[in-house]
């Protein structure tokens, strides 16, 4: 990979082990017992279990359990693994379907009782917790409640393999979010927020294929080569899943295929696209198999219907949520040996609506909204402290300036995390310890799992402005 990153940075090779885990992050699906391990004190400990696995439907093997030792077959030997490395572990867990692994495990250090020795048979576990999902947000725009739906999309996936071997339940992004959309259209929403953030992309077909879902026919994207005329692909079907107002949220970690989604949504001006300038990844990679393992190679660029290069660039937002990320850091720009921005010509295509007419007012609006708004406040503190950081230009070698600069930072810190506690109306900490003590306490309870965070509820209040605004948007096409 020395070698290879010399041409771009997306250009790798992969080992079969990193082959199979990105097969396994493509099709949402792997062979295997379907628990979710860590490491803790020299021990692979369970955390919990994939709901309808292999692992959950044997009823043996419990959360909090520690493996001991791994045994294939019935007969198999068991290996100690105490102290072993979790990638290696799982390599010994993980096999083909039907067939059937030993695992020697005990309690944890708290249970006295012997080590028990389960056997469970192998088979294919879907990931579901990285498919698309779906809420249901009510929020008032001041008469009058409003169902506003919402769509995650953590990856685009699809899974080759079964829809080449033409599966009917095969898993793929754009099968999933239609699905989706139409269980919240029968709950009556009346806008759609899609989710992009920390979208690292994933399929370029699907990210394709999902913009169909949102316009009736036209180019998506433009791919170019080596050759001289680009690609257009283009969603000719002529059907529309979801035709009312939409959003789009992404962050600086949404990027490559979460980009072309965007940039066509924001170039037909199909929607608003809300959130932080994009990572800036133009850029399309295919597989190569080898005898062991797998080549990522750059094999071209993809544009925008504009004609414009996300590369370095990305998606710029229509209205811009504060972030804690640092673009000098985070993003294509910042990898060594990146391709170049550039544009061509733009594909023939026409424009949904001209928004142009309530953008203006809607930035306007949520400012003033997320003046009071606690997390906003928080958010945007932070990342005016980050940026103030990242600008000095200055540090100092002594401790005792040092140590004070630490604990200023821990007291300007204790005071903002309290600030934000007490407009929740939560109890204040005394420390950051006590704040780090609590968070972990509610992640383990799972108290804030379907909550949404600020800016989805803020996402769906701008959608909201945009539906009562209708009236003066341009409509360019019936």
């Amino acid at each position: 990979n020395a070698f290879a990153s010399t041409y771009d940075p997306h250009t790798q090779y992969l080992s079969p082990r990193n082959s199979e885990n990105f097969n396994m992050s493509m099709s949402l699906s792997l062979e295997g017992i379907g628990a979710v391990l860590r490491m803790e004190d020299e021990y692979t400990s369970v955390v919990r279990l994939v709901p309808a696995g292999p692992a959950d439907k044997a009823n043996e093997l419990k959360p909090s359990d520690r493996i001991i030792a791994v045994g294939q077959g019935k007969t198999g030997k068991l290996i100690d693994v105490v102290g072993w490395r979790l990638d290696d572990v799982v390599e010994l867990i993980r096999g083909p379907k039907d067939t059937l692994v030993r695992l020697e495990v005990d309690s944890g250090d708290e249970d006295t009782s012997p080590s028990r020795t389960i056997e469970i048979v192998r088979n294919t576990v879907k990931l579901e917790e990285q498919a698309a999902q779906k809420k249901l947000m009510i929020l008032n725009d001041g008469s009058r409640d409003v169902k506003i739906g919402v769509i995650e999309v953590p990856t685009f996936y699809a899974d080759f393999a079964a829809m080449r071997s033409n599966e009917e339940d095969y898993k793929s992004t754009t099968r999933d979010v239609k699905k989706l959309i139409e269980e919240l259209k029968l709950e009556g929403i009346e806008g759609l927020v899609v989710d992009l953030r920390d979208n690292g992309g994933g399929s370029l077909q699907e990210a394709q294929s999902l913009t169909g879902l949102f316009i009736r026919s036209g180019p998506t994207v433009q791919v170019k080569t080596t050759r001289r005329n680009p690609n257009v692909y283009a969603d000719n079907d002529g059907k529309i899943t979801w035709e009312g107002p939409m959003a789009v949220v992404v962050n600086r970690l949404s990027a490559s295929a979460s980009e072309i989604f965007a940039g066509a949504i924001q170039d037909y001006q199909r929607g608003i696209i809300l959130g932080t300038q994009t990572f800036g990844k133009g850029t399309v990679q295919t597989i190569v198999p080898l005898r062991r393992g797998q080549l990522k190679i750059t094999q071209a660029k993809f544009y925008r219907v504009s004609g414009e290069s996300t590369q370095h660039q990305g998606v710029i937002p229509d209205i811009e949520f504060p972030s804690i990320f640092d673009k000098t850091r985070v993003g294509e720009s910042a990898l060594d040996d990146a391709l170049a921005w550039d544009t061509i010509r733009p594909a023939m295509y026409s424009q949904s609506n001209d928004l142009r007419s309530v953008l203006s007012l809607l930035r306007n609006r949520h400012t003033d909204r997320v003046a009071t708004n606690p997390d906003f406040i928080y958010l945007r503190a932070l990342s005016d402290r980050n940026e103030k950081t990242r600008n000095r230009t200055h540090l100092s070698l002594n401790e005792l300036v040092r140590t004070q600069e630490k604990e200023e930072d821990d007291s300007w810190r204790l005071e903002l995390e309290n600030a934000l506690l007490m407009a929740k109306g939560e109890d204040p900490v005394a420390d950051l310890d006590e704040l780090e003590e609590r968070q972990n306490e509610e992640t383990d309870e799972d108290e804030t799992e379907d909550e949404p965070d600020a800016l989805v509820p803020e996402s769906g209040n701008v959608l909201i402005d945009f539906m009562n605004l209708r009236s003066q948007i341009v409509k360019v096409r019936a």
